[in-house]
């Protein structure tokens, strides 16, 4: 049998870097459909901390939702 390819470790890290990427993506589709509003630069700024608070929330989220549909062997303990 064949073990895993990766290590805990670069698996958390690929964790860490998916949702840091998911909340970016968020904050920067905000910045760009505010740009496409010719926002100024304070109401773009602004557009682009809300998302990032959204994208957070959004993630906090969709990973309590992912975590309850897991089979109860492969549940991570809650934080």
């Amino acid at each position: 049998m064949v073990g895993p390819s990766m290590t805990e470790e670069d698996r958390r890290l690929a964790s860490r870097r998916l949702k840091g990427g998911f909340v970016l993506l968020v904050g920067a589709s905000a910045a760009l459909v505010s740009l496409q509003a010719d926002a100024s630069l304070v109401q773009t700024a602004v557009a682009v901390v809300v998302a990032l608070v959204v994208g957070v929330a959004l993630l906090w989220f969709v990973l309590r939702l992912l975590r309850e549909l897991q089979p109860p062997e492969r549940r991570p303990p809650p934080r």
